[in-house]
């Protein structure tokens, strides 16, 4: 937007002179009627056909404009077919129109009615910002995404019609700082700005709030705030140590875990109350707005207590994240119920879409939705033809399959789900190139940093963080274990003092600080990344963070292994800790984030400069 802000007034140079003036009468839909002096005129400085309304006891307000008087009331009203003419709710410039006749008319006055389509982008580019608006951007940032100004609207015209009429002193009926600003400056003077009503609709509320929060309009939407989070935003180190203080009752409760195949509803609880599930949703809607850091801390300081829970508590935290990356009507919907709406979301294998009237009908039956067992809405990997969407879909719609009968892993529930000929809308598919960009739907409606990272990025991070967690709990298990644990056929009274269980430790401790350090430089590597607009990474930088992780996954299951074997056959009853650890374990380097064949392959050609041979978004 342009906004003069000169103090000195600056006359426009170039007159212009009426033209032509005609009777209107006039009659509105709800019934009401005026009667409109309809002027044109010559020389207006960008030549287009602008008009002039003289409403009501003008030509006496002209006469009164003097310091002493009343001024004419004035309406710059810009053009708006589809609202004017149409009724279309997603401006308010239709009720604004209506609006500012009957007062003017009430009081005598002048409404100008401005050929300046769209804040001046024209008629066809005004609705290319609409298809914009759909995909989540506000109406500033559909103009600039179109190669336009946030605003391209010049009221020069506007003053030069003012003063053909010598109305050098007027009353505004506006809600826009900018058409004070310039009118002052072209020389009119304002004596008053006079506020409009605020027109809500279902339709508009966004376009009403990013006129009040962008461009400063007087506009009082109170309904239309953000909600205020009911508590301090914690910090960082607050938040770990609400979870440090759940490792215990993780512990206690990993049996149980285990044997519900889900989290217990105790654990659940206690998770919603640390704030733990809204820690990457955006402020805007309650959340914390936090980044990877504070994330994968938190998934690898669960899994010290239990692996399945971090797991589980992982990917619904990240899916989260990923709603907040949705349009605006979709995040309307999943975020009516709070900050943190729980999802699964499943793209293996992807089911198919079929087009219908208002969506697409979608079918098939997709495995490992993790999270599943605590969500009320699902992400679903669809194929359109050629094209890959995500689908969001409300949990009661969908048939849940009991199928998640693991060796590892076995608390986190990740069942199936089945649909077959399911209707989604429109507005709840969203093609996947676009979820996952930096520039999603989301990124231009939320400033949180962490909405503009790639989605690659959160998705490879959940098992290295929780193999790592897993790790670090094994090793002090292991230690508590030697101090106590007397070996057969071995001298030594206990196996901490066997110099051969002492070096199996220090193998294993070993171990442990390799996988940390190597996950430690994968979360350097991308936490770099996130200054830059748009936040992307050279191959060499994404080949170095994925191989940090794939090792870090490889050296925490190496000193599981070794762990394991120096700890006895009583750790593999089902009671023990450890032997549940190194299944979990197992199973995570199971998953693609952690598959040492392809991650090897990629990042050598990364590495090399050789270039990925799949696609970045999948690595």
């Amino acid at each position: 937007m342009t906004v003069l802000t000169e103090t000195v007034a600056r006359p426009c140079e170039q007159p212009a002179a009426v033209r032509s003036q005609v009777t209107v009468p006039l009659r509105f839909p709800d019934g009401f009627i005026a009667t409109a002096e309809v002027m044109t005129f010559h020389g207006l400085a960008d030549g287009k056909e602008h008009l002039l309304l003289g409403l009501g006891q003008w030509e006496q307000r002209l006469l009164d404009q003097g310091p002493d008087g009343t001024a004419p009331l004035v309406r710059l009203h810009s053009e708006c077919l589809t609202g004017d003419v149409f009724g279309s709710e997603r401006c308010d410039c239709g009720p604004q129109l209506r609006e500012a006749v009957e007062e003017i008319a009430a009081v005598g006055g002048f409404l100008l009615y401005l050929r300046q389509e769209g804040r001046g982008i024209g008629l066809y580019s005004k609705l290319d910002a609409y298809a914009l608006q759909d995909a989540g951007l506000d109406t500033y940032e559909a103009n600039v995404a179109l190669g336009r100004g946030e605003d391209e609207r010049d009221y020069t015209a506007a003053a030069q019609m003012l003063g053909a009429l010598g109305a050098g002193r007027i009353r505004l009926l506006t809600n826009n700082p900018d058409k004070v600003g310039q009118l002052t400056a072209l020389g009119v003077d304002v004596a008053e700005q006079v506020p409009t009503g605020v027109h809500l609709s279902d339709a508009n509320r966004l376009y009403l709030a990013a006129k009040r929060n962008h461009t400063a309009h007087t506009i009082n939407l109170p309904d239309v705030d953000p909600p205020v989070p009911s508590a301090p935003i914690p910090t960082h180190d607050e938040v770990l140590a609400r979870v440090d203080a759940l490792v215990p009752r993780l512990r206690e409760r990993a049996e149980e875990t285990e044997e519900l195949r889900r989290i217990p509803a105790a654990t659940i609880a206690e998770l919603k109350e640390a704030g733990v599930f809204q820690m990457l949703a955006p402020k805007a809607v309650g959340g914390y707005g936090m980044g990877l850091e504070t994330y994968v801390q938190v998934v690898r300081r669960l899994a010290q207590g239990d692996v399945s829970t971090a797991w589980s508590v992982g990917h619904l935290v990240e899916h989260v994240w990923m709603l907040a990356r949705w349009p605006k009507q979709a995040q309307d919907e999943v975020f009516a119920a709070g900050p943190a709406p729980l999802a699964a979301a499943t793209g293996a294998p992807p089911g198919s879409a079929e087009k219908v009237p208002g969506g697409f009908a979608i079918s098939g039956r997709w495995s490992f939705a993790s999270g599943v067992m605590h969500s009320d809405w699902a992400l679903l990997a669809v194929q359109h033809g050629g094209v890959r969407l995500q689908c969001l879909v409300p949990m009661a719609d969908l048939e849940l399959l009991d199928v998640w009968h693991t060796a590892g892993l076995r608390g986190t529930g990740s069942n199936d789900l089945r649909a077959e000929g399911l209707f989604v809308p429109a507005y709840r598919a969203l093609e996947w190139s676009l979820l996952a960009a930096a520039d999603n739907p989301g990124s231009f409606i939320h400033p949180d940093p962490s909405i503009h990272i790639p989605m690659a990025t959160f998705l490879n991070m959940v098992a290295p963080a929780a193999a790592l967690g897993a790790a670090e709990h094994a090793l002090k298990e292991f230690r508590n274990l030697m101090m106590v644990r007397k070996v057969k056929q071995t001298v030594e009274k206990r196996q901490a003092d066997s110099p051969l269980a002492q070096a199996r430790f220090t193998q294993a401790y070993g171990q442990v600080a390799t996988a940390r350090l190597h996950w430690e430089e994968a979360v350097r590597v991308v936490s770099a990344s996130f200054g830059r607009r748009p936040v992307a990474f050279t191959d060499e930088e994404r080949a170095q963070y994925r191989l940090s992780l794939g090792l870090s996954g490889q050296a925490s299951a190496e000193a599981v292994r070794l762990i394991l074997t120096g700890s006895g056959g009583s750790v593999h009853r089902l009671t023990h800790p450890l032997q549940r650890i190194q299944r979990d374990v197992n199973v995570l380097l199971n998953h693609a984030s952690l598959t040492m064949d392809p991650i090897l392959e990629q990042a050598g050609r990364g590495l090399l400069d050789l270039g990925f041979s799949i696609p970045a978004e999948q690595f």
